[in-house]
Formats: structure tokens, C-alpha cells, sequence
């Protein structure tokens, strides 16, 4: 389905958000035009900021109405190794990614995946992203359990300009008014650097120390990344790459990435 600009319902639509940026209902109203023109099964609003937990503005309910723990479980710092977190901080820019843009070549195979996305999102995730400086982007993400379409993709691509400027807009008021603990999923609550929180949970946990590179590594390998794209990110050679890996492994007596995202869940809940 396209949008011609003779399109009166989508405009009166648009123009209907416009009067609805300050109520509480504007996320739920955002989401049903854009549910009118793409199919999608879940959605969040969220905002990420360098150095703070991610800080969720509004969420669909869920089928049972209570909180979802594995959502809980993003908050508390499985987000990051979330493809779009990494790649927000990474490259600051507004605009609508996809999954297949943003994760690494390996993200399927990752434990992240296998415990976490496929069961939460279920199948594919396409994100408008407001850029709002350097360290905040606004977010709105649309996750389905089929994959995005071409023609949804390019439909979305046409009208991201409009959503965009409606997040943009929108964002003043969730700054000015204060919102009930129970009303909110997350504050955006100051959390340790990652690297400083693994580290200190494998120091408790295996007794063992390791470098801020070993440190890098791991993350990245994590999130999905191969031995090449660790080498690129982090501007050194692929077989220092596997030399990394091979101590990291070696002092924390592990054999496998599943043991590896154990220690980095410890990390987490410490």
C-alpha cells in the first residue's frame, strides 16, 4: 500500500498527532496510523543515552498485562549487545535501520539471539532513530514475527521523515512531565561502564583478570561479530584477534560463547 499525496486520511492523521504531542496517548495513537499501513506485533519507545540504561518512554501492553521479564532483562544490560544500541553509539545519525543493516554478520548464532531475541522480537525489527545530539537518540522500534517486506520497508523509508519530526517534537513533553514509578517501565538509571562491570564479575566469579582488549573482544563477540569484524572495529589483526579470544578463554576456564554470555549475565545482575 502506498501513500499518494492526495492521501487526505493520512494527513488528517498526521495532523491529528500534531494536537495529540502532549497527551499520554500519543504513543499508542503514533503506532496505530503506522500499524494502519505496515503489520508489526510489538513496539517500544525509548531513548538511549551514552553511559545511562536505556530509558523506555512507552511499550505495548503485554498479553497478560504484567511487566515482560525478558524485556527486564534488556534493561538491566542485555541491551548491550543489542545490534541497534551498538550501532546508535557508533554511528550518531536519524534515520530508519533495519536489522539486516545494523547486526553483525554472526548475531543468529549469538547466545544473545537464541536466549533473547528470538523469543522477544521473534523474527525481524526496523527502527526510526532520532538523532538528538551526541549522546541521546530517541527511538522508535517496530519488532514482527514475519520478516519486513520490500514494499513495507520502502513505505516506512517514505514516511520516516514525518515520524522523525513527530519523535522530535514529541520528546520536550516526556522531559516536563513527571511521570508514577508504576507508570513507567525504566528511569534511565546511571549503570557502570560495561567493561568495568564484566570485569569485576569475572574477578569475583573465576578469580581471573583480563585486559581491556580481552575485555573488547568479548563484548563483540557477543553481539555477534566475526573474527574479521572485531579486527576492523578495533583496528588490529584478525590472528590477534583469535590470540585474544585464546587467553580470554584460557583464564576464565571456558570452552564456549555460551559460557562466555553466563559470565557476561552475572555482570549484569550484579
Amino acid at each position: 500500500m502506498t501513500i499518494a499525496l492526495q492521501d487526505m486520511a493520512w494527513h488528517r492523521s498526521v495532523a491529528q498527532l500534531i494536537e495529540a504531542l502532549d497527551r499520554p496517548n500519543f504513543w499508542a495513537q503514533l503506532v496505530r496510523l503506522l500499524n494502519q499501513y505496515v503489520t508489526f506485533d510489538s513496539w517500544v519507545a525509548l531513548q538511549f543515552s551514552a553511559g545511562d540504561r536505556p530509558q523506555v518512554f512507552a511499550e505495548c501492553p503485554a498479553e497478560d498485562g504484567n511487566p515482560d521479564q525478558l524485556f527486564q532483562d534488556y534493561l538491566k544490560g542485555l541491551y548491550l549487545l543489542d545490534p541497534f544500541y551498538i550501532a546508535s553509539r557508533e554511528r550518531s545519525q536519524s534515520g530508519l535501520f533495519r536489522l539486516a543493516e545494523v547486526a553483525p554478520e554472526h548475531f543468529e548464532l549469538t547466545e544473545y539471539y537464541q536466549r533473547y531475541f528470538r523469543l522477544n522480537v521473534v523474527a525481524d525489527e526496523i527502527q526510526f532513530n532520532c538523532q538528538l545530539d551526541n549522546d541521546r537518540t530517541l527511538c522508535l522500534s517496530l519488532g514482527s514475527t514475519q520478516r519486513f517486506t520490500a514494499e513495507q520497508i520502502a513505505l516506512l523509508s517514505m514516511i520516516q521523515p514525518w515520524v522523525i519530526a513527530l519523535l522530535r517534537q514529541r520528546l520536550p513533553f516526556e522531559l516536563a512531565e513527571p511521570v508514577a514509578d508504576d507508570e513507567r517501565t525504566a528511569a534511565p538509571l546511571p549503570t557502570a561502564d560495561w567493561r568495568t562491570q564484566l570485569e569485576a564479575s569475572v574477578q569475583q566469579s573465576r578469580g581471573a583478570q583480563l585486559t581491556a582488549r580481552e575485555l573488547d573482544v568479548g563484548r563483540l563477540m557477543l553481539s555477534g561479530c566475526s573474527s574479521k569484524e572485531i579486527a576492523r572495529k578495533l583496528e588490529i589483526s584478525a590472528e590477534t584477534v583469535r590470540v585474544h579470544k585464546k587467553h580470554m578463554y584460557s583464564k576464565l576456564g571456558i570452552k564456549s560463547q555460551s559460557e562466555l554470555f553466563s559470565i557476561f549475565l552475572q555482570a549484569q545482575s550484579a
